[in-house]
C-alpha cells in the first residue's frame, strides 16, 4: 500500500484495508505522519496486529506465530520447534482462546509436564522441560509485542527446568581411546569420532565437511556449513551463529589420518562431503561402540562437552575455548562449563603475595 502527502498539512498518512481472521473487510486511515517511512512503518506494523483476535483460539493464532517465524530461523530450528509445539502445546492450548489462558493454566500444565515418566519410569530431563516452556513463553511475548495481549501468563505462572542439566557427561582421553578402539573395524566412524572428541565440532559441522575444508599443509578444518536431513531431504545451512563459521588447529596426526581416510574415498571431489552419512548413522555408531567397550554412556554431543573439558583440563583460557567451539559470547563458555574451570582465587593471594 502507498502512503498520501496532504499538502494542506504538509504531513503524510495512510489509507489502507484489512480482512481480519473471520473474514470481515474493515479500511483503516492515520494522518499527521511527519515522513513517508513512518507512515508507512505504521501501515505495516497496523496491519501485522490486525491478521489476529486475541479471541481467536491458540492454535490459530501458533499459524500466525509460525509464518512470522519460519523466515527467521535456520530450518532445522524452525523444524524443532514445530515440534515442540505439536506435541507439547497445542494438545494442551490448542482449542482455548489465546486470550482466555490464565497462569493457573501455565502451571497444571507445568506440573502435568513435570509427572510424566514414560514406560521406563524415566521422566523429562531438566533441560527439555526449559526448552519446552521456553517456547510456549516466546509465543505469548509475540502476542503481548505485536498483539496487544495485556500480560504474559508464563511470566506470572514461573518458569521450570533448567537451563543447563547437573551433570554434564564427558569422556576423559583414556575413556575415549577405548571406545574408539571399538570402532576401528569402520573408518568413517573412526575419523568421524576423533574430528567430535579432537576438535569440539557439532555433529552438523562435520558432518558438512568437505575435502576443500582441510588444509593438509597447516594442519586446519575450516568450519563454514552444516548438514542436517530435514523431512527426508539433504540440507546445508550456515552454522549456528555467525560465530560459528571459524578455522581451528587440527593435530597433526589426525589430520594424517583424515588424509589417508579420504585417498580412500573413490572420486571423492574438493566440494563432495567426505562423511557421507547422517546424525542417525553416528549415533546407532556411538551406541555400538559404547556397548563393545563397556565404557559408560554419552550422547554424541558430549564428545563436544568432552573437548572442552579437555581444553580446560589443558589449562587454556575460555575466551580462546569460545572461539574454538564457535561460541557467540565468552559468557556462553563459562555458563556451561564453569564448573569445570578450577577454582584458583587463593592462588591469586598468593601470587600477589611476591609482588607485596
Amino acid at each position: 500500500m502507498p502512503a498520501y502527502y496532504d499538502k494542506q498539512t504538509n504531513t503524510w498518512y495512510v489509507k489502507c484495508y484489512y480482512t481480519n481472521y473471520k473474514g470481515e473487510k474493515h479500511q483503516h486511515k492515520k494522518r499527521g505522519f511527519a515522513r513517508k517511512k513512518d507512515a508507512l512503518e505504521h501501515e505495516r506494523d497496523f496491519l501485522k496486529s490486525k491478521s489476529a483476535d486475541l479471541t481467536m483460539s491458540f492454535s490459530e493464532f501458533v499459524k500466525i506465530y509460525n509464518d512470522d517465524m519460519h523466515p527467521r530461523l535456520r530450518e532445522h530450528t524452525y523444524v524443532q520447534k514445530q515440534y515442540v509445539i505439536e506435541k507439547k502445546l497445542l494438545p494442551y492450548f490448542g482449542n482455548k482462546p489465546i486470550s482466555d489462558i490464565t497462569p493457573a493454566d501455565i502451571r497444571k500444565w507445568q506440573n502435568d509436564l513435570m509427572e510424566y515418566k514414560d514406560e521406563k519410569g524415566k521422566p523429562y530431563s531438566q533441560t527439555y522441560l526449559k526448552t519446552i516452556n521456553n517456547q510456549l513463553t516466546a509465543i505469548f511475548n509475540f502476542a503481548v509485542r505485536y498483539y496487544g495481549l495485556s500480560r504474559n501468563p508464563c511470566q506470572i505462572a514461573g518458569s521450570m527446568g533448567k537451563s543447563h542439566a547437573e551433570e554434564m557427561n564427558f569422556w576423559t582421553t583414556e575413556e575415549f581411546k577405548v571406545f574408539l578402539s571399538s570402532v576401528e573395524d569402520k573408518p568413517a566412524s573412526r575419523i568421524g569420532f576423533s574430528i567430535l572428541f579432537y576438535c569440539g565440532l557439532r555433529i552438523g559441522e562435520m558432518l558438512a565437511l568437505t575435502l576443500s575444508d582441510i588444509d593438509f599443509e597447516n594442519n586446519s578444518i575450516s568450519i563454514t556449513k552444516s548438514f542436517q536431513r530435514i523431512h527426508g531431504n539433504d540440507v546445508i545451512t550456515p552454522p549456528k551463529t555467525p560465530k560459528s563459521i571459524r578455522t581451528i588447529s587440527v593435530p597433526a596426526n589426525l589430520v594424517n589420518d583424515i588424509n589417508d581416510y579420504t585417498k580412500k574415498l573413490y572420486g571423492l571431489k574438493k566440494g563432495d562431503r567426505i562423511f557421507p552419512y547422517t546424525k542417525s548413522y553416528f549415533e546407532h555408531e556411538i551406541k555400538r561402540g559404547i556397548e563393545k567397550s563397556g565404557i559408560k554412556p554419552v550422547r554424541l554431543h558430549d564428545l563436544r562437552h568432552s573437548h572442552a573439558s579437555l581444553l580446560i583440563e589443558m589449562g587454556f583460557p575460555a575466551l580462546l575455548i569460545a572461539d574454538r567451539l564457535g561460541h557467540e559470547k565468552v559468557e556462553t563458555t563459562l555458563n556451561t562449563y564453569s564448573h569445570l574451570f578450577p577454582n584458583k582465587r587463593e592462588s591469586v593471594g598468593k601470587m600477589l603475595d611476591k609482588y607485596y
